[in-house]
C-alpha cells in the first residue's frame, strides 16, 4: 500500500464533499445535489477502477475512510429506522380522519403490497423464461461455493418450521428485542405491536377521551422530535450517496458482471416491467404517472443507492405527505407495511426467478401450470416479515426455495452481482410501498389532488 496514493484518494473524495457543499451554501435545490453526487459518485468510482488494478490494496484503503461517510449515513438512517416505525404507525392511528376506515386503509395498503408482489412473481417468471436463464448455465467458483454453504445452513434454521410457526415468528413475544432489530422479523413485530398500542388507543378514546387525549398529545411531541432528527440525518443525503455510489463502482467486479450480464439485464428488465406496472396502476385511478416519476425520482435514487427499503423509509413518508398529498396516516401505514410486507423486488421478482433458474436441476419442470400457481402463491405468502435491510432478499429466496423443495445453496450462485442487482430490487420495493400509498389514499377520499398535481416546489431537506 502507498500512503501517498490513499491520502490522494481521499484528498479528491474531499474535494468532491467540498463541491457538494458549495452547492448547499449556493442554495441549489436537495434533488440537484443529490443526482450530482449519485454522478459524481459514479464516476469517481470510474475513476478508481481505471487508475487501479482489481482488489487494490490502495482503493481498499481509501473506501475504509470514505465509509465513515457512506457507512456513517447509512447507520444514523437505521438508527431512526425502529422508533420511526413505530411511532409512525401509532400516530397514523392518533391522525386519522375516519377511525371507521381504519380496516379498510390496511387491507387496502396490505392486499396492494401482496397482490403487487405476486405480479412481480409472474413478472420474474415470464422473464426468467423469456432470457432462457438456467442456473447450470453459471461457473461455480469458491465465492460462489461458499455462499452457497451460507444459504444451507441458514436455511436449516428455517427448516421444520410449519406455515404456522412461521407466522407465530412474526408476533412480538419480546417487543423490547424487536426493537433491536435482531430477529429478521423485528419490523413486521414492531409494526404489531405499534398497531395494538393504535388500536388500544381508540378504545380508550371512547371510553376515556381525556387520557386519550393527553396520550395523543405525547405521541404529537414524541413524533415530532422523531421527524425532526429524520430532518437532521437526510440533510446528509448527498454526501452520503456520494460515498456510497463511489464505494459501489470501485469494487464492482465488472468481469463477473460480463459473466452474469444476462441475468442481470433480465433482472432489471423484470423489475423496470414492475415499475411500469405501479405507474398503469396510478393511471387506473385517475392521477398522473409523470407526474408520481418525478416526485419520486429522488426517494427512488437513493434507494437505489443505499440498497435499504428501511434507510428510505424517511424519505418515502415525507414525499407522500409532502409531494404526493397522501394522507399522513395512510402515508405513516404504507411506508412502514411496505419495509416488511410485500416487497415487489426483494420478495417477488428475485425469488420467483431463482426458483425458476433453478427447478430444471433437480428435474422440475417451470413451466407447468401446477408449479407457477404454486410459485407465485408461495411468493405471496412469504412475502410477509421479509426485512426491509440488506439480507431481505436472501431471507425471501430461502423460505421460497425451501417451501418449493429447490436446493438453497444454487442461489449462492450469483453473490457476484448480488450488489447491483440488489439497487434495483430496493427501488422498486420503495415504489410498491409509495404506489400502495398513493392509492389507498385516492380509494378512501384522502388524497389531496392539488397537491399530487402542483409543480414541485424545491426546498431543503
Amino acid at each position: 500500500m502507498n500512503v501517498w496514493f490513499v491520502l490522494l484518494n481521499i484528498l479528491v473524495f474531499l474535494v468532491l464533499i467540498g463541491v457538494l457543499l458549495y452547492m448547499q451554501k449556493k442554495n441549489v435545490s436537495f434533488s440537484k445535489r443529490v443526482f450530482t453526487a449519485l454522478g459524481l459518485g459514479i464516476l469517481f468510482g470510474l475513476g478508481l477502477q481505471w487508475v487501479y488494478e482489481a482488489g487494490d490494496e490502495n482503493v481498499t484503503q481509501s473506501i475504509e475512510w470514505f465509509n465513515i461517510v457512506g457507512t456513517g449515513y447509512i447507520k444514523l438512517l437505521q438508527m431512526i429506522v425502529m422508533p420511526l416505525v413505530f411511532v409512525s404507525i401509532i400516530s397514523a392511528f392518533t391522525k386519522l380522519k375516519r377511525s371507521h376506515n381504519l380496516g379498510k386503509i390496511s387491507v387496502l395498503i396490505i392486499g396492494l403490497l401482496v397482490g403487487t408482489t405476486a405480479v412481480a412473481a409472474a413478472v420474474g417468471i415470464g422473464t426468467t423464461v423469456a432470457f432462457d436463464l438456467e442456473a447450470i448455465q453459471i461457473d461455480q467458483g469458491e465465492a460462489e461455493a461458499a455462499r452457497g454453504v451460507q444459504l444451507e445452513e441458514r436455511a436449516t434454521s428455517l427448516e421444520g418450521q410449519s406455515y404456522p410457526q412461521k407466522v407465530l415468528e412474526l408476533l412480538p413475544a419480546n417487543p423490547f428485542l424487536d426493537f433491536t432489530g435482531q430477529r429478521a422479523t423485528s419490523t413486521i413485530a414492531v409494526v404489531i405491536f405499534a398497531a395494538f398500542i393504535g388500536i388500544a388507543y381508540l378504545g380508550a378514546q371512547r371510553k376515556e377521551p381525556e387520557a386519550a387525549e393527553f396520550f395523543k398529545k405525547i405521541v404529537d411531541s414524541v413524533y415530532a422530535v422523531v421527524m425532526r432528527i429524520v430532518t437532521l440525518v437526510l440533510r446528509l443525503t448527498p454526501f452520503g450517496v456520494l460515498a456510497i455510489m463511489a464505494k459501489t463502482v470501485a469494487l464492482s467486479n465488472f468481469d463477473a458482471i460480463m459473466k452474469l450480464g444476462e441475468f442481470v439485464g433480465a433482472s432489471y428488465v423484470a423489475l423496470i416491467i414492475m415499475f411500469a406496472i405501479h405507474l398503469i396502476m396510478l393511471t387506473l385511478a385517475g392521477l398522473n404517472p409523470v407526474t408520481y416519476m418525478k416526485k419520486v425520482f429522488p426517494v427512488l435514487a437513493f434507494a437505489f443507492t443505499s440498497r435499504s427499503s428501511a434507510g428510505t423509509l424517511p424519505l418515502n413518508i415525507q414525499t407522500q405527505k409532502n409531494k404526493l398529498g397522501v394522507s399522513e396516516g395512510v402515508a405513516n401505514f404504507s411506508g412502514s407495511f411496505g419495509l416488511s410486507i410485500g416487497q415487489n423486488g426483494c420478495a417477488g421478482v428475485y425469488p420467483a426467478m431463482l426458483a425458476v433458474m433453478i427447478a430444471p436441476t433437480v428435474g422440475v419442470n417451470p413451466l407447468t401450470p401446477s408449479f407457477i400457481l404454486t410459485l407465485i402463491v408461495v411468493v405471496a405468502i412469504s412475502s410477509f416479515g421479509v426485512a426491509g435491510v440488506g439480507g431481505g432478499a436472501t431471507f425471501a429466496a430461502i423460505l421460497v426455495l425451501s417451501a418449493m423443495d429447490l436446493p438453497v445453496a444454487l442461489a449462492g450462485l450469483l453473490i457476484s452481482v448480488e450488489p447491483l442487482i440488489d439497487m434495483g430490487r430496493t427501488a422498486v420495493n420503495v415504489s410498491g410501498a409509495m404506489t400502495s400509498g398513493v392509492i389507498t389514499s385516492k380509494v378512501t377520499g384522502d388524497l389531496d389532488s392539488e397537491t399530487y398535481n402542483k409543480e414541485i416546489i424545491e426546498a431543503e431537506a
